[in-house]
Parts: structure tokens; C-alpha cells; sequence
């Protein structure tokens, strides 16, 4: 078994708590699905948002999750580099899976598969 890294992005269209909770939730689920995880299989999830996403914590929807109370997360801004997609949610998951790193799947969402076309499955 090793530890892999899995990206996944999202956008949100406002700054409304209930989006952002509701992004972050479809996102990492999506994730977890996709890979085939399960919340036991984590060892951290670091999620980052672009400065103008504050309106909640997007790690509280991952504790929200039936589940994922005890997954350790960490919430932190991205870099705002000008020009930069606005209203992105990031996410980095390190599990323990077995999968190969080239047979991971990333996911994109919304308008954040602009970030990673290369990516796309």
C-alpha cells in the first residue's frame, strides 16, 4: 500500500456558506467514489480556497460527512496570483490505496476543469 495524493477542485458561484458546505461535500465524495476509498484509507486532506471564498470552513463539510469525523483536515487560502480562477475550492487527499499514481483519478468540477484539462478521464 502507499500513500497517494488525489487533487480535486470546484467552484462555487457565491460566497454563501450552504454552497460552499454543498461544493466541498460533492466534491470529496466524488473523490472517495471514483477512487474507491473509504474515509478510513486517509491520512490528511488539506483543502485551500481563493481569498474570496470565507463565507464558511469547507473542512467542516468533510466532518460533516457520515463517516469522515475523525478524517484530519486542514483549511488554508490559496495564493491570490492575478488573473487566477475566482470562487475555487482546492482539495489535496493523501490516502493509502493501492492504486498506481497514473491510475488515480483527479477530480474537476464546475468551472475548475478549466484547471486541469490534462486530467480529464
Amino acid at each position: 500500500m502507499s500513500v497517494r495524493g488525489i487533487r480535486g477542485a470546484t467552484t462555487v458561484e457565491k460566497d454563501e456558506a450552504q454552497e460552499i458546505l454543498k461544493a466541498t461535500e460533492e466534491l470529496v465524495l466524488e473523490m472517495a467514489k471514483v477512487n474507491r476509498f473509504d474515509p478510513e484509507d486517509i491520512a490528511s486532506v488539506i483543502v485551500s480556497t481563493t481569498v474570496d471564498v470565507k463565507a464558511a470552513f469547507p473542512a467542516k463539510a468533510i466532518r460533516s460527512i457520515e463517516g469522515w469525523t475523525y478524517v484530519p483536515v486542514m483549511c488554508t487560502h490559496e495564493i491570490d496570483v492575478p488573473g487566477s480562477m475566482r470562487k475555487c475550492i482546492r482539495v489535496m487527499m493523501n490516502v493509502n490505496i493501492e492504486t498506481k499514481q497514473s491510475d488515480i483519478q483527479h477530480i474537476y468540477q464546475n468551472h475548475a476543469v478549466q484547471l486541469r484539462p490534462d486530467l480529464q478521464k
